[in-house]
């Protein structure tokens, strides 16, 4: 397994696959952003943290031939997976750089201020500064251009029912964990951030979804609990003893026909260059 200084979640096989499930999973919410960020045929879009490519191959069809994609992304690994699946889907006009998404504007070069969109799902809760990172990406627009953004606030809300205590401790554990090198309340400060960046907030807006053992949903957090449960025992955060009660009450419930998960809120912003 990767260390924890890799990536926070790493960038193994499972956590390629998990994020391939997840971004199915948030597809439709992940289209309507699109929408009203107006990606369209022969859009310029910036995919601000793209891992291996899911959201840009879907982006890629929609801009078409005429259109362009830019992945930025901090994993080699993952550069070189949105590099196969580009080129398995023949989609010459999706490419990706390798980088550090703060300093996005450097990365991009002279491509700065020609972009229409800029997209990012996932990873500003994972930024040191958030802030800056809203900066360069505004740099990187046109006049008019927008910036379309799905992250958490309050994601120690999450609860499983029926209720968990151990559950709850590993939730709390693994927030703590996060708050190491990022912030999983980052959207609490976003409207702020587009705003000192030179946007207008247009849209601004909850997500709010629940997973049952029954639906799709509930496959997310299937995969990710034993990835990442191990790591936040690695960081200190968590005992062994408390992973395994926590393992244990989530296996437990997904055999429970009256179980469901309260996800934690998705938040999405679409800000307009001024």
């Amino acid at each position: 397994m990767p260390t924890i200084e890799d990536y926070l979640l790493g960038t193994d096989d499972v956590e390629a696959v998990r994020l391939g499930v997840q971004h199915r999973l948030w597809a439709t919410q992940a289209a309507a952003i699109w929408e009203r960020a107006v990606v369209r045929p022969g859009s310029r879009v910036l995919d601000v943290g793209s891992g291996p490519g899911y959201a840009s191959m879907d982006l890629a069809q929609l801009v078409g031939p005429g259109g362009r994609v830019l992945g930025v992304e901090g994993s080699p690994r993952y550069v070189e997976l949105f590099r196969e699946n580009a080129a398995r889907f023949g989609y010459g006009h999706a490419q990706a750089i390798q980088g550090d998404v703060h300093a996005i504007g450097d990365l991009v070069g002279g491509e700065r201020g020609t972009f229409d969109v800029a997209y990012a799902r996932w990873v500003l809760c994972f930024c040191d500064d958030p802030a800056r990172v809203t900066r360069g990406v505004a740099d990187c627009l046109a006049q008019g251009g927008r910036f379309a953004i799905q992250d958490y606030f309050g994601y120690s809300g999450m609860k499983l029912a029926p209720y968990s205590e151990a559950f709850q401790r590993g939730i709390a554990a693994a927030a703590r964990f996060w708050d190491d090198t990022g912030d999983l309340d980052v959207m609490g400060d976003m409207p702020r951030h587009l705003r000192e960046a030179g946007f207008e907030v247009e849209h601004f807006e909850v997500i709010q979804r629940i997973a049952r053992p029954s639906n799709q949903m509930w496959a997310w957090p299937s995969i990710f609990w034993p990835s990442f449960i191990p790591r936040v025992v690695e960081a200190g955060h968590m005992t062994q003893d408390d992973a395994d009660a926590f393992l244990a009450d989530w296996d437990a419930a997904g055999k429970n026909p009256d179980a469901f998960l309260l996800l934690p809120p998705v938040f999405e912003a679409v800000g307009v260059k001024r």
